[in-house]
């Protein structure tokens, strides 16, 4: 699905196998065998410029939404965004969920803007060791649950 922002074109697809080490090398992919869903990665010609996981859950979820420090700013994750929810809709879904950091105001705010809303659970504490693919990582943060209704302006 190609998405064009201002003079900064660039396109958003489905990770393909020939494609992982590619953007392995640059972006991490926690989720990769994860086995629910898959990865959509944000390209400019052949570099990948960020990505988003979409676990088929029931709801499904955005997950690991990743940007590339020296392309954020410039509607990546937004495209991701959008193309995650285009996915979700084709497969007949009407609705979003995702979980976003009480500290991480601007993905709030890009969340915001594109339609998601509190759904109302209790804020959540996360603490301690987490193993992801590419290893063990320390967490402690507050996460919020937030969801967009796919139906709506559709």
């Amino acid at each position: 699905m190609p998405i064009a922002f201002g003079t900064e074109p660039f396109v958003v697809r489905p990770l393909a196998g020939q494609e992982l080490e590619r953007v392995a090398a640059v972006l991490g992919l926690a989720r990769l065998h994860q086995g629910d869903g898959f990865y959509l990665v944000a390209w400019e010609h052949d570099e990948p410029l960020g990505h988003a996981h979409l676990a088929l859950t029931d709801p499904p979820e955005l997950q690991d939404v990743s940007v590339r420090p020296e392309h954020r700013r410039r509607g990546v994750a937004t495209a991701l965004t959008a193309a995650a929810e285009q996915e979700a809709r084709a497969r007949c879904f009407d609705r979003l969920r995702l979980v976003v950091s009480a500290d991480n105001e601007g993905a709030q705010a890009m969340y915001r803007r594109s339609g998601y809303v509190d759904v109302g659970v209790p804020p959540r504490r996360v603490q301690g060791t987490i193993l992801i693919r590419t290893g063990p990582i320390e967490v402690d943060d507050t996460i919020l649950t937030w969801e967009k209704r796919l139906d709506e302006g559709a």
